[in-house]
């Protein structure tokens, strides 16, 4: 008889957990020493080398949620891609990412790999072809992000992987939208997988952290360069976020149920010119984040109407939070012009679709009706506001 593969809230429960031999507590103990014995032990722990008790064993936990055979924690977000990256990229390389693309991603290429010597090339679009003729003999890595930052656009993950397999390609993707209760990317093939834990892995706002989820073979080559770039976090953080996973399923799930009901009312509103949201039929992905995801995830954007104010409309808000981040228990919204994708030219933005009255919202775990009396009475004092003005 096969053994059952346990499920994603008993894998969130107890994969991963540091054992308290000594007083049988319920939950992992914290180890926080930096100073560990190097003689007569199987492994020489220093917190550099991500290996600390709790470092160790989250890893675990992030390795069989996303379905790998291995996984590690960073200090952040960008810790983990900037080292995921760098792990398999050196000058002379090149590396494919598509064209829509988390700030702080695009920035770090735009920024540092000409200085590194790593040549890089963005996708016109998302389809196979584009991928295709972005690809040169020098590539090394192909890297995607879906569902995307901010506009919600879905790639097709089984034709990304199939195209860098079939060229010897290492691909890669940023998975924190969907997060791994929405989306598996190794089922579909892909190789590497990138979370900023800070989002819905901790779902509490109140930490910062990465996570890299890959094959043995693979985690190892992004072991040797993480120890040389020290992104590692403290063992209070890890334990944090070991803690904050045990409920990533339940989170999850409620903000899945919340934003499909508010992407069908604000679609459903006039004063809203345009909604972004791959569980809605009109979304133009709609049936391909059908066939890869389990849900469409707790994150939308969307559009004021141009006679709108979307600053006096943010400041109107009264239960939803104008805040930077996202992906926390409380529903937060913000300006990507004026955050996290503030660092991109006015003319970047414009290539990826984001305008100035662009807002995401990420949706939290609240009461549905809630939500939607706050996003009504905003609405009803800027409509009122510009009424008045025009007259």
């Amino acid at each position: 008889m096969t053994k059952q593969k346990p499920g994603l809230n008993t894998i969130c429960t107890h994969v991963g957990e540091v054992e308290d031999k000594q007083f049988k507590g319920a939950i992992s103990p914290i180890y926080m020493s930096t100073s560990y014995a190097y003689e007569d032990v199987d492994v020489k722990r220093y917190p550099r080398y991500f290996n600390t008790p709790n470092q160790e064993m989250l890893g675990k936990k992030i390795a069989a949620l996303e379905g790998t055979e291995a996984g590690m924690v960073f200090g952040s977000g960008m810790a983990a891609v900037s080292t995921a990256l760098l792990a398999f990229l050196n000058a002379g390389d090149h590396i494919v990412l598509q064209k829509t693309l988390y700030g702080g991603t695009f920035n770090l290429v735009e920024e540092e790999f000409s200085k590194m010597g790593i040549e890089y090339t963005f996708t016109d679009g998302l389809q196979k072809a584009d991928f295709e003729k972005a690809i040169q003999t020098n590539t090394k890595v192909v890297y995607i992000e879906t569902p995307s930052n901010p506009l919600m656009t879905v790639t097709d993950m089984r034709m990304v992987a199939e195209l860098a397999q079939s060229k010897g390609i290492v691909s890669m993707i940023d998975n924190t939208f969907a997060s791994p209760v929405n989306q598996n990317p190794a089922e579909f093939g892909i190789d590497i997988i990138i979370h900023s834990a800070t989002k819905y892995m901790g779902g509490h706002s109140d930490i910062l952290a990465g996570a890299v989820a890959a094959s043995a073979a693979h985690m190892e080559q992004i072991w040797h360069k993480a120890k040389n770039l020290g992104g590692s976090l403290s063992d209070f953080t890890v334990w944090m976020l070991e803690r904050s996973l045990k409920t990533l399923v339940l989170r999850v799930k409620q903000q899945n149920k919340n934003a499909k009901k508010l992407a069908k009312w604000l679609e459903q509103n006039g004063h809203i010119k345009a909604v972004y949201y791959p569980g809605l039929k009109t979304h133009p992905d709609y049936a391909l984040a059908k066939s890869q995801m389990s849900g469409f995830g707790g994150m939308l954007s969307f559009e004021l109407a141009d006679e709108l104010d979307a600053a006096a409309f943010l400041k109107e808000l009264k239960l939803i939070k104008p805040s930077m981040s996202l992906a926390g228990v409380e529903s937060t919204i913000l300006s990507p012009t004026q955050t996290s994708h503030a660092l991109l030219s006015a003319e970047e933005r414009a290539h990826q679709g984001i305008s100035d009255g662009l807002l995401r919202f990420s949706v939290g775990i609240e009461d549905k009706a809630d939500l939607i009396a706050d996003l009504e009475q905003a609405l009803e004092k800027v409509v009122k506001d510009s009424l008045n003005f025009s007259l």
